[in-house]
């Protein structure tokens, strides 16, 4: 009998605060002499640039943290492959020491990134031979216009498991696409054995089964550990699958954890803080208002559009007079979100409008729980360039009462069209999702145009990681 131990992690979103706790129990657990051979997966989403540090390094930061983890392969998520321009993936794995899984990403002309592999097969020292297969959330409206082509779950699969058939023993699958869709693979592809999973955030402590396939996922931001047991026969069949957690709130603080945590933030602030954006004048200090208007300006002018909408909650900070860095649009606007141009007719920009008026009480105080890092409540909607009438019911576009039939072009974030608040986005909008920037680079390159810095203060500092 062959006894195995995977250990897993998903959806750490750069929370460094638990990584020294997390580097620690599975330098440790890899050196168990209980059983035959340890094997170590991440599902993905493992950097979040809202973290400071994961910010100023494009990720690098996370990947020499990662490698003393000894991960024997990984897939990404989408705060890999969408938070970032083509060009950094590109680079994002170049002093990765683990394998990336990835069957349903390609570039534009269809070949395999070069930091990536459809499948991979391991052997284990007993011989057993395990088939890893990465699958990432397949969304074409933010993959395609950067640079990428995404393929469906189910085309990913049909075309990989003919080429490995025969030649593994168990198979494993990486994803970072959600329990749903984790449950439609194992209905639709009973000879999954095993799926370690993410995306959702979903705490599974002991694992859930669906059609004979063990689904695993440990929550979000590194606050579990997977702890999986395995046994294989003699003649290499798998005979069990045993899914636990390990609370990351149990493993033994170090005395030095601390200080590590703080110098991971210290160290992004640090960098950052070099690159100076931009020259506020007195009108900007401490005044939201003013922070929004100028925001809508840079998001309308990023669009090419005369209208645009923003809630206040994605502010977490106001802006402030004089001299303001990267470091200090990273705290207002630590959200990795991207401008969209909507294509909407006048009847149904009304509608959205409407949506709007209707929740806007509602949503002033609604705390976002579950959509990723989007501020702490989604606050009150502005708009450039549209006026609503509460009493007539009326809304006026540049001055003038809507067209019903006139076509307008609105510029919006990808948050809004996405998260089902305000449905007519999605329902009826045609949607471009604008790459490479997002909204605080947006934000900060309109700003550095129209408040440039003169004089002695020029923009310096580096981008290479520590």
């Amino acid at each position: 009998m062959e006894k195995l131990r995977i250990l897993h992690t998903n959806d750490l979103h750069s929370h460094f605060e638990n990584f020294p706790k997390i580097g620690r129990y599975l330098q440790k657990a890899q050196q168990d002499k209980t059983v035959d051979q340890v094997l170590t997966f991440d599902a993905g989403d493992f950097m979040d640039r809202s973290h400071p540090l994961t910010d100023a390094t494009y990720g690098q930061a996370n990947i020499k943290l990662m490698n003393s983890f000894n991960y024997d392969a990984i897939t990404i998520g989408n705060n890999e492959g969408i938070s970032n321009s083509h060009e950094v993936v590109e680079h994002l794995f170049d002093h990765a020491n683990f394998p990336v899984v990835l069957a349903n990403l390609r570039e534009e002309d269809e070949s395999m990134p070069h930091w990536a592999v459809q499948d991979k097969i391991l052997t284990t020292k007993k011989g057993t031979r395990i088939a890893l297969i990465g699958l990432t959330a397949a969304y074409p409206l933010s993959y395609e216009p950067n640079h990428w082509h995404i393929k469906m779950l189910k085309d990913a699969m049909d075309e990989v498991l003919p080429k490995i058939e025969g030649k593994y023993d168990v198979l494993i699958l990486l994803t970072h696409v959600g329990l749903n869709m984790d449950s439609f693979l194992a209905h639709n592809y009973p000879e999954i054995d095993l799926i370690i999973g993410g995306h959702t955030h979903d705490l599974l402590p002991h694992g859930r089964n669906v059609n004979g396939v063990w689904i695993t996922q440990t929550g979000k931001w590194g606050h579990y550990v997977g702890n999986i047991h395995v046994e294989i026969d003699d003649k290499h069949h798998l005979q069990r699958i045993s899914p636990h957690v390990v609370a990351t709130s149990s493993m033994r603080e170090h005395d030095d954890d601390q200080k590590t945590i703080l110098g991971y933030q210290e160290r992004g602030k640090e960098i950052l803080s070099q690159e100076k954006v931009a020259d506020l004048p007195e009108k900007y200090d401490g005044d939201r208002e003013a922070a929004i208007d100028v925001s809508l300006d840079a998001i309308a002018d990023f669009a090419g559009t005369n209208l645009a909408m923003l809630s206040t909650g994605l502010f977490l900070e106001p802006f402030k007079k004089g001299i303001i860095t990267k470091y200090d649009l990273q705290k207002i606007l630590p959200h990795s979100m991207h401008v969209v141009r909507s294509k909407l007719k006048g009847s149904d920009l009304w509608r959205l409008v409407m949506e709007i008026e209707k929740n806007r009480h509602y949503l002033d105080h609604f705390p976002l729980q579950g959509m990723s890092f989007r501020g702490k409540v989604f606050g009150q909607m502005h708009y450039r360039g549209i006026k609503f009438d509460p009493l007539s019911k009326a809304v006026f576009v540049e001055g003038k009462e809507i067209n019903p039939a006139k076509e307008y072009q609105i510029a919006v974030l990808d948050h809004y069209v996405l998260v089902p608040f305000f449905p007519t986005l999605a329902i009826v909008g045609d949607n471009q999702f604008l790459f490479p920037q997002f909204l605080r680079e947006v934000i900060g390159d309109y700003l550095a145009k129209k408040y440039p810095i003169i004089g002695s203060e020029t923009n310096g500092g580096t981008k290479e990681p520590n």
